[in-house]
């Protein structure tokens, strides 16, 4: 942990230092020694302002705080770092605890998969309208993401199905003998 302190038009003294360093052990609970403070202070009309950033391997959090009191504007940075901070280590948890999850789904997907072959697993239940092959290819064509389309023939009174073939252009019909 190495905490860096500067002054602008504001001496840090050695209470402030150790007041700050005091105030970041709250903060190594979360990762350890293994972060960068900076402490900037300055003097902005009446107020102090602590500008307290602290960054980790992963991130960088920031807190900015004026008011009349130094000490009450480092209390207040610390605070709004310890939110910060645990918002972001409950996310990654919500996080990793979501894709653990999405993987088991998969795997379990994964095996069913092998478990069923052969077998209808869908069925799908149309009306089929009496029509001629010209307003199915109309019915067709305004239904793009459909391949085929199945009706009962008006001339024939069969059933029959047009289908796109692979050229995009043109189309096929299957019709019972």
């Amino acid at each position: 942990m190495n905490i860096k302190i500067t002054g602008k038009d504001l001496k840090a003294t050695d209470a402030i230092k150790e007041y700050v360093e005091k105030k970041v052990e709250r903060i190594s609970k979360y990762f350890g020694d293994n972060f960068d403070v900076t402490v900037t202070i300055k003097i902005e009309r009446n107020e102090q302002i602590a500008d307290i950033s602290v960054n980790t391997d992963q991130d960088t959090y920031r807190a900015v705080t004026a008011h009349k009191d130094l000490y009450a504007a480092i209390d207040k940075d610390i605070d709004i770092l310890e939110g910060q901070i645990r918002k972001m280590k409950t996310k990654r948890e919500k996080q990793t605890k979501e894709e653990s999850i999405k993987q088991k789904e998969i795997s379990n997907m994964s095996e069913n998969k092998h478990e069923i072959e052969n077998e209808i697993v869908k069925t799908l239940y149309y009306e089929a309208k009496p029509m001629s092959i010209e307003d199915a290819k109309l019915v067709l064509q305004e239904k793009p993401q459909n391949i085929f389309y199945t009706f009962v023939n008006v001339d024939t009174n069969k059933v029959n199905v047009i289908f796109k073939l692979k050229d995009s252009k043109n189309y096929g019909i299957v019709e019972p003998e």
